[in-house]
Parts: C-alpha cells; structure tokens; sequence
C-alpha cells in the first residue's frame, strides 16, 4: 500500500530518475569492490567519490529548488546550510582522531593544540558521539533556518531584498568561520580524518558505503519534496510563489507555510554537507562563499525550476563541465562557459532542461489525445452512418 501510494504521486519523469538513481546507488560500489580493474565495467575508487560530491550536489539542488521552484524564495544562501552540516560531521570525524594526530592529544584537535588552546570549546561536547552529531547534521542548519525565516517571513521580506539578505548571511559566515579564535580550524578548516562509526574512511568499502548512503539520501530527498509538493501543503506554497498577496487575504498563514518549507529545505542542505565532507575529505570556510550559493542557482535553472529532476540533473550536468573544464588548459575559461550556460539558459530555454523536455511530452501528449478522440470521432459517425444506411435498406425492402 505504501508503495501504491508513493508511485501514486510520481510523474513519469520522477519514476525515470527514481530507477536510474537505484541503478546507480547498487551497481557503481558493487562494480567498484567485486569487479577487478581490468574490466570495463570496474569503476575506479576516485570516480566513485568524483560521482558521489555530485550527488551531495544533486541534494543541495533539490533542496533550493523546494525553495525556489515550488515557494518562490530565492535564497541566495543556502551554501550556509550545505557548509554548516558539513562542519557538524567534520567535528565529529575530528574527535575520533584522537592520539593518532600530530601531537596525539586525545581531546583537542590539533588546530587546537598549534593555537594553544587549553581545553576543548563547549561547542565541540557531545561530538564524539555520532547520534549527537547526525542531530546536529539537521539541526544546526535547521534552527539556523528557522530563526532567520522567521524574523524575516514575519516582516514580509520578499524578492530580491530576501535574496540579498540570505547572501548576507553566508557571507557573515564565511568571515566568522575565517577565523582562528572562532575553534572551527580558520582558513584551514577540518581535514585529516581517520574514521567514521570505527571504519577507515580511506577504505575502499567504506568509500562505497558513503556512496551508496548519498544516493539512497538523494532518492529520499527527492521522494519527501515530491510528496511535499503534490500535497494540499504544495498547491498552497505555489499560490504563495504565484500570488501571495493574493493567498493571504483568502486567510492562510503565508509566514507559517514558508518557515516550514524553508526550515526542511536547510535541514535537506545540511544533510547534503554532512555527506560530502567524509567523500572529499575537507571542510573549510570557501563553503560558506557566496558564489557557491549563486553557482547551486544555476544548477536548478539549468536542469529546470519547479521540476525537482532537474534540479538534480542540472547540478550532475554543470558539476560535470566543471570538472573537465577546470582541468588543463582550460581552466581559465570555466567562468565564462558558466555565465554563457545561465544566459542562454535563460533566453533560450528558460524552463530548463528537464522542464522543456516535460513541455515537449505534454504538447506531444495533448496533440496525441486530440487526434485520437478526432479518430473516435470520425468512427462514431461512420458507425452511426452505417446504422443508418442499414436501417434504410431494412425499411425499403
């Protein structure tokens, strides 16, 4: 029943990328730890962890475009949430190194120990524990979300003036998380990590369990904003994207539908950091830049706004360019290929990707439709003719 009720609230597209991302999430870490490196079906441990930083991005993507797509807020800040779960998992990896580090004190990290610090921040308690840091995952950027929304929903903040103040935010960040005194590893940031859960996170089948936990994390993010959108909470939230004025005077609490899809949007986002620091190694404040934030915008306008498929496509397909184009000779140029792809994206298919092709196949459906109920048509009247015709006959003869 379950099952009957979640295929119930998928669309064809949504379906498609459900199965494709179920191939993905078993067959890359079983190809990756069974099959030798001699086949041609072996995927090898870096493209692995290449593939799995673009999932944590397709999650960041589906986060903004609940946001975004189906609310109409444009948060130019949602780096903030995607940095702030990453840190909250980079603390904890940083405790279970313990006496393994270079100067092997078993409390203080040792950025702490290079500083001089003589005890462990109150903030950093309860981060030897995975629970308590899996709570902070959500929590931190959640509550972040929350206090943020609510002063700012509250006062009717909207439009650009919204957009400009969530950039304001992570830029805060970003300069706070900057510094030393702060006890979150300045410019450096947290690396060096040994383990996770009392797994070497270098393994090879710990890489391929940390995939496979991101793509199973991508289909449930996506599974929970497909159902929040097609529910009655959704067609509100688009008539408060479409016309909030509007959806205020017939009595809803705008405010109040916006901090809940804001808040689970941030929570969504942490998430998608909290999987990509142990993937990549490294947490540091170049997360919280504001041009990470504006970068995630694009993916959704690439891959299609309002789709939630193309949110996730459109952060796949310009992490992808950006990995090729960065590399050589190249690199020079990724700015301007990534200006170029958001112009023309927005003048020749501002749907975007996913939301063009969903045009095509409606279009492509309602002709379909038409013409076979003209063909219904046309056999009714023969039939009817024929009827006739026979009836006819049968009364002059």
């Amino acid at each position: 029943m379950i099952t009957k009720y979640i295929v119930s609230r998928l669309d064809g597209m949504g379906l498609m990328f459900l199965a494709v991302m179920a191939v993905v999430a078993v067959f890359v870490p079983l190809s990756n730890l069974l099959l030798p490196p001699t086949s041609a079906f072996h995927v090898p441990t870096y493209l692995m962890a290449l593939i799995g930083k673009y999932l944590c991005y397709a999650i960041l993507a589906v986060s903004l475009d609940l946001v975004w797509g189906y609310c109409g807020i444009l948060s130019l800040g949602h780096g903030a949430f995607f940095a702030l779960g990453g840190y909250a998992m980079g603390m904890y990896l940083m405790r279970q190194i313990g006496t393994r580090g270079v100067y092997a004190n078993p409390i203080l990290p040792d950025f702490m120990v290079f500083l001089n610090w003589k005890e462990l921040p109150w903030f950093w308690y309860g981060f030897d524990m995975f629970p308590f840091a899996l709570l902070m995952v959500f929590l931190a950027p959640g509550l972040l979300a929350f206090v943020f929304g609510w002063l700012a929903f509250r006062s009717r903040v909207t439009g650009v003036y919204l957009s400009i103040i969530t950039q304001a935010l992570t830029y805060a960040l970003l300069l706070a998380f900057f510094r030393n005194d702060m006890g979150f590893g300045g410019n450096n940031g947290l690396t060096d990590f040994k383990d996770i859960l009392g797994f070497n996170v270098q393994a090879q089948g710990t890489r391929a369990t940390l995939f496979f936990l991101t793509a199973l994390s991508l289909i449930l993010a996506y599974l929970l904003s497909r159902w929040m959108v097609t529910t009655s909470f959704g067609k509100i939230i688009v008539a408060i994207r479409d016309a909030e004025s509007r959806t205020r005077f017939l009595g809803f609490r705008v405010e109040h539908f916006k901090l809940l899809v804001f808040t689970v949007s941030a929570a969504m986002a942490g998430l998608a950091g909290a999987l990509y620091v142990p993937q990549v190694g490294i947490i540091n404040p170049s997360e919280f830049s504001p041009a990470n934030s504006i970068e995630a915008v694009i993916w959704v306008a690439v891959g299609g706004r309002g789709t939630l498929v193309g949110a996730a496509v459109g952060a796949i397909l310009v992490n992808f360019l950006k990995t090729v184009f960065t590399s050589g000779f190249l690199a020079p140029y990724w700015l301007f290929l990534l200006g170029a792809i958001f112009v023309i994206v927005t003048l020749a298919v501002p749907k975007g990707i996913i939301g063009t092709l969903n045009g095509y196949y409606e279009r492509w459906r309602g002709e379909d439709g038409e013409a076979r109920w003209h063909r219904k048509s046309a056999d009714d009247t023969t039939a009817a003719t024929s009827n006739e015709t026979g009836a006819g006959a049968k009364i002059h003869g």
